[in-house]
């Protein structure tokens, strides 16, 4: 008898990837959300349920009396989400997968690589403060209630729709104008990047499983290249031979853009390194097949190229990286 699973959400940028393995390793998959996203499409095996899972009532409408072996949901950010799911799902599923972040671990992190026991801590983004809140929570239904829940942090899992810095296509559409891009301190901190498909292998691996019911893992590739490569990967993808990178403080970055700093100070201006051991352990599928960044630029550039209506320029970013590169570009002395 196969795992039967509930995706909440499901076509995002790393559930869709999920929902895609679940079908190919045979499992019974049902996905529930509001039915508006169109971008990613789901395999025809899988079950699709239209509700919005903020309305606990509508949930329960359209589930009935079902109960799955696995349930996870997508959207959940805040600790009342969370308070919502357990009292929503406890006693209907075999276990409850909490996607987290990896940025809700010591930021920054004073070793390296990070571990599971890694402490949680980001004093700079309230997005990871409210995961960890979420957590807590999770940890003391599971051990006062033994509520079946698996927490999942991924770090920067990306498929060919996302590009991997702030600005988006705007840092593309620069590159190839010949204009300066804007890389934060000196370029050479170490990024853990991971493909949604790869990532997939090892989420996929936890439903069902009882011996990840009350553990915590994360989920990343093994490849940590410097941002200097990640622009310089993108860059090549885009036929851009040379790229102008300008390096910029992160503190400095955050002053000039409020909105693009809490992202970067409490996540990418650290180097992020994995020891993915325990997933592993319990998933020895993952890891045995992987998508190198420097592939998956192309792949993502490539997309880009193929849907010229997704290739939109911020003109606030494209206005904040000119200010930034006038004043931190090298000038020839004279």
């Amino acid at each position: 008898m196969s795992v039967s699973v509930l995706f909440i959400g499901g076509t995002g940028r790393i559930s869709t990837s999920c929902v895609r393995e679940a079908v190919a390793q045979g499992l019974d998959v049902t996905v529930l959300n509001r039915g508006r996203t169109a971008e990613r499409s789901l395999p025809p095996e899988v079950e699709v349920l239209t509700a919005d899972a903020g309305d606990p009532a509508a949930v329960r409408g359209v589930l009935g009396d079902r109960v799955f072996d696995a349930v996870v949901n997508w959207v959940v950010f805040t600790p009342e989400q969370v308070r919502r799911d357990i009292e929503l799902f406890a006693g209907r599923t075999g276990q409850y997968l909490f996607i987290s972040s990896a940025s809700a671990y010591q930021t920054p992190p004073t070793h390296l690589p990070i571990t599971e026991s890694t402490p949680l801590r980001n004093p700079f983004w309230q997005y990871s403060r409210d995961k960890i809140a979420c957590e807590e929570i999770l940890t003391a239904a599971y051990r006062e209630d033994g509520f079946p829940a698996t927490i999942v942090r991924p770090s920067h899992t990306y498929d060919e729709t996302m590009l991997p810095f702030d600005g988006g296509w705007t840092v593309v559409e620069r590159m190839r104008a010949g204009k300066p891009v804007i890389v934060h301190g000196d370029g050479t901190s170490l990024w853990t990047i991971t493909h949604a498909r790869d990532f997939a292998v090892g989420f996929t691996g936890l439903l069902g499983q009882e011996a990840a019911i009350g553990e915590a893992f994360h989920i990343t590739g093994d490849e940590a290249p410097t941002w200097n490569q990640i622009f310089t990967y993108v860059a090549d993808a885009a036929g851009v031979a040379e790229p102008r990178l300008v390096h910029v403080p992160s503190d400095a970055i955050a002053a000039a853009d409020p909105g693009w700093g809490p992202g970067l100070l409490g996540d990418k201006a650290h180097s992020m390194v994995f020891d993915n051991t325990k997933i592993k352990r319990l998933v020895p599928a993952f890891g045995q097949r992987t998508t190198p960044y420097k592939l998956g630029a192309r792949e993502v550039v490539a997309w880009y190229d193929a849907h010229p209506e997704h290739k939109v320029a911020d003109a606030e970013a494209d206005k904040v990286m000119d200010w930034l590169a006038d004043r931190y570009a090298p000038h020839p002395m004279v």
